[in-house]
């Protein structure tokens, strides 16, 4: 459902990450975030973090064509709720959308959608680079250092190729959208917490953009990956196999097995329900008719079977009265290669968590 409210409030600038110490760095929470367990370097090069409560919210779940739909003559988009369940606890993402002045001298709402969520995994794995991510303890926040070049560079490794003025853009929406996370708590109160998806960014201009390419910018990440980078809570897993899907909805999927299926193994099957994907990932909303929902998603199964991910996938509908589709359940048995992941993933998290403690 949406909320309506008054986004035509325009920005001043951006918000500019304050100067981060050497130490940051190199410190011991950060080593353990780039420190994957892998056999070769190639392995290595094909590894990122998943972080747990931040990457099961909703936060790019509406796309381009329907945030066209959506928008006013004056280019403006309404505050947009998306109620979801998270480890049975029902939550709901408020998304403020950032507004951005065009060429024409035009403001435009956005909201963060697939090009912003690559950029923000692109960014994401550079930051497991050395010298390239940063974790302040005292000021407790986390990110990356980068040039657009090694951007750009990243991203068209992994097959999406972005133009500096589109990144910049990217950058620029992830930096104005705020994101609310809310909750009723036992006592009936409201509780709730809110900051942009990147809570600050510092670069050059947009008119040096080709000239300074070079540059060095500073993102420093949403809170709850800093909360996660202190906490350990993220998870290793394959960010080649998820930057390759070619729709949203396929990488909300890995992510979710990554996060969840914890105990994969060829044996060991595991349940997703259709009802359930629609509510957590909202992707499913745009969709007129349910079979053409169903059949997206069955799309992207089979996309996760092709990229190695899943050996197989049993679906069952559930049907009411007149044979109406009440829901579907899918039973997915993994691949070798997944489960052998998710257990490297299990024992790297647990090394992490307890690194003085050999592991026998």
């Amino acid at each position: 459902m949406t909320k309506e409210a008054d986004s035509s409030k325009k920005p001043s600038r951006r918000k500019s990450v304050a100067p981060v110490g050497d130490e940051a760095f190199v410190s011991r929470q950060l080593s353990l975030f780039q420190g994957f367990l892998a056999n070769t370097e190639g392995q290595r090069e094909s590894l990122s973090n998943a972080v747990d409560l931040w990457d099961s919210i909703p936060r790019y779940a509406i796309s381009r064509v329907r945030m066209g739909a959506m928008r006013t003559s004056d280019g403006y988009l309404p505050v947009m709720e998306l109620p979801f369940s998270y480890r049975g606890r029902s939550l709901t993402a408020t998304i403020y959308p950032a507004q951005i002045k065009g060429r024409d001298g035009k403001w435009t709402s956005f909201y963060p959608s697939a090009r912003e969520e690559l950029i923000e995994h692109a960014l994401r794995k550079i930051s497991a680079e050395q010298q390239s991510g940063f974790f302040d303890e005292p000021s407790y926040r986390s990110g990356a250092r980068f040039s657009l070049h090694q951007l750009r560079k990243e991203l068209e490794q992994q097959g999406h190729s972005l133009r500096y003025d589109e990144l910049v853009e990217g950058l620029d929406i992830l930096s104005l959208s705020a994101i609310e996370i809310g909750a009723t708590n036992d006592d009936g109160e409201e509780a709730f917490a809110r900051s942009t998806y990147l809570a600050a960014l510092t670069g050059v201009k947009r008119q040096e953009y080709e000239a300074a390419r070079e540059k060095r910018w500073i993102a420093q990440f949403h809170p709850l990956v800093t909360q996660s980078i202190d906490q350990v809570t993220y998870r290793q897993f394959n960010y080649q196999r998820l930057m390759r899907c070619n729709t949203q909805l396929a990488r909300w999927l890995i992510s979710q097995l990554v996060l969840k299926y914890t105990q994969a193994a060829v044996l060991n099957s595991f349940e997703m329900r259709y009802s359930t994907i629609k509510r957590d990932s909202a992707l499913l909303n745009g969709y007129k008719l349910e079979r053409q929902a169903v059949a997206a998603l069955d799309a992207a199964w089979e996309e996760l079977k092709t990229l190695g991910a899943l050996a197989r996938i049993v679906k069952t509908e559930q049907r009411g009265a007149r044979s109406k589709l009440e829901d579907v359940a899918y039973t997915l048995y993994p691949t070798s290669q997944f489960a052998a992941e998710q257990k490297a993933a299990n024992r790297r998290q647990r090394d992490s968590k307890h690194p003085d403690v050999l592991d026998n």
